[in-house]
């Protein structure tokens, strides 16, 4: 009888085990995450300025925010900055991992260098190309040192072309992990289906163009969310790069918050934004949930 309930009490404890070890965690991610998500929702619907201040005035902060030309501004980059750091991005890395798809040499080296700007943070990487990009001491001050006088890159300081500094330094960053998405992906193809192809006398374009790339439709979706989520949070890369400027040309939704909180003291008008914002990764993530769930409801 005693081993009995011993036994009961073991399994008992072994069932609570993993949900005490877990529950610290997530009552954190309750505190800290979603707590700090609702209290922010709340603050912009009241009258917080320099401090929080929780009286209600409904959309009022929202009305402030899409009024504000900067807002606009911010959402204009996003459009840029997201548009060709996804699509840039997305093809190189694609082209990438076909290259090492190959069976070359060296892949293991290879495939190194290509991961190795992931692993710097992007305060490293904006740095970095703010070195690389400025007219006095950068790329245009080394080709005119070499001889061609005439050559001028001076996009980093031309208020209309400093955004795309920020997709270059972006799209080096993110193409080798895209890459690394899409090798695993073509690693994942059955061998057999290819060689059949190859038999009823298929090229090899044609077979990646008609085969293997429809075949990476999950990879495609996973790495558009991820992606398009990295561009939506963009802040450290900016701010390192181009600091918002010329004036604000390159100001972004998470830079333009920042600035509304923490340096205008219209901390209304930033809770009003990073909901925005928000709402916006809800619009990517919430779709991409869905699909998984019905797929998995679909398989049993």
């Amino acid at each position: 009888m005693a081993t009995q309930k011993q036994s009961v009490s073991q399994k008992r404890f072994d069932e609570w085990l993993p949900k005490l070890v877990v529950a610290p965690s997530f009552i954190l991610s309750l505190i800290f995450i979603y707590g700090f998500i609702i209290w922010n929702g709340y603050l912009s619907f009241s009258a917080s300025r320099m401090l929080p201040n929780y009286e209600w005035v409904g959309i009022v902060q929202y009305q402030s925010l899409w009024d504000n030309d900067r807002w606009w501004v911010a959402l204009k980059n996003l459009g840029i900055f997201g548009g060709l750091f996804i699509g840039v991005g997305t093809v190189l890395g694609l082209f990438l991992a076909i290259l090492l798809d190959q069976k070359i040499r060296a892949e293991g080296a290879l495939r190194s260098i290509y991961l190795y700007p992931m692993a710097l943070s992007f305060i490293v990487t904006g740095t970095a190309w703010k070195w690389i990009l400025n007219p006095s001491f950068g790329l245009e001050h080394l080709m005119q040192s070499w001889g061609f006088t005439n050559f001028t890159f001076d996009w980093l300081v031309n208020s209309d072309k400093a955004i795309y500094t920020v997709v270059i330094a972006g799209v080096w960053q993110s193409s080798g992990f895209v890459m690394a998405l899409f090798l695993a992906g073509l690693r994942g193809i059955d061998d057999s289906i290819i060689k059949a192809a190859q038999v009823d006398g298929a090229s090899l374009p044609r077979i990646y163009w008609r085969i293997i790339i429809p075949s990476l439709r999950p990879v495609f979706f996973s790495t558009i969310m991820i992606l398009a989520h990295l561009a939506i949070k963009s802040f450290d890369l900016v701010m390192a790069l181009t600091n918002r400027g010329p004036g604000y040309s390159t100001d972004m939704p998470a830079s333009f918050m920042y600035t509304m909180a923490f340096e205008r003291g219209q901390l209304g008008v930033g809770a009003a934004s990073s909901t925005m914002m928000l709402a916006m990764l809800a619009a990517i993530v919430v779709p991409y949930l869905y699909s998984e769930l019905r797929g998995y409801k679909k398989n049993g």
